[in-house]
């Protein structure tokens, strides 16, 4: 596992970190998702997985509380895993495993399409996570349908803009005006919404200028190894550019 912050770049504070699978392979190397998870994302072997990358973000949050670091994980839920009947059952099994940590710690990442898919069965897992604290992120907003019908039903936390449009932002004026509707949006409908795919600093600066706080990508940090993260966190500090904006950052209030 690897883990990529999340930050506010107008305040400066780690606010967690995306838990991202990496296969260690014997000739190849250190492989990133997209080449082997596609292989096995209508196969059994996909639920299991997703179960071991959320026991093992549970298990990394006791480790570096341990060493002093306090900080959320936020994991990516495939379709297939999402869509167990026993789906929420499942996961209080594991983090009952782990008494030590919160289920507020846990942020669930699941791709609007396949939010889409079945949309009534997912609100209910959604509700039914709530209830016990776990909170869910909308990932690659943007990409699907963005219907203001399923906003509404799916109670979702966050609303990831997706890296597509956030990397050509500043050449692209669709891209842009595809951000300032999101960012509309999660206002309206009092959602908190991150950009991910943030690689520069004049990324980060028109995001700010557009509301946007929060932010992931190469800009901030690449996807570290966990004992990698605390002294990463304890040096970083916002672009000189990101802090002119404390008072002027327009985002939506946190509840």
């Amino acid at each position: 596992m690897h883990y990529q912050p999340k930050v506010n770049m107008c305040t400066g504070q780690v606010i967690g970190a995306e838990a991202l699978i990496r296969w260690q392979h014997p000739e190849k190397g250190l492989l990133a998702p997209a080449t082997f998870l596609p292989v096995i994302e209508d196969h059994p072997l996909a639920v299991a997985i997703g179960e071991w990358v959320i026991d093992t973000a549970l298990r990394q949050i006791e480790q570096w509380r341990e060493a002093g670091l306090d900080m959320g994980v936020s994991v990516n839920i495939g379709a297939r895993q999402l869509q167990q009947g026993d789906f929420v059952e499942r996961l209080k099994g594991i983090l009952a495993a782990h008494p030590h940590v919160s289920p507020t710690d846990l942020e669930l990442e699941v791709l609007e399409t396949s939010a889409l898919a079945d949309m009534a069965q997912v609100s209910q897992v959604i509700e039914a996570c709530a209830q016990i604290g776990v909170k869910f992120a909308l990932d690659d907003f943007g990409t699907g349908y963005s219907s203001l019908t399923y906003l509404k039903r799916l109670h979702v936390k966050q609303l990831k803009i997706d890296q597509s449009f956030v990397r050509d932002m500043l050449d692209d004026p669709d891209d842009l005006a595809i951000l300032e509707g999101v960012i509309g949006l999660a206002a309206a409908f009092k959602r908190e919404v991150i950009a991910e795919g943030v690689e520069t600093v004049a990324h980060g600066t028109r995001l700010l200028e557009l509301g946007c706080e929060l932010a992931q990508g190469y800009g901030v940090a690449r996807a570290m190894p966990p004992e990698e993260l605390p002294a990463w966190v304890a040096t970083w500090k916002p672009d000189a550019a990101w802090r002119r904006f404390p008072v002027r950052c327009r985002g939506p209030k946190k509840e």
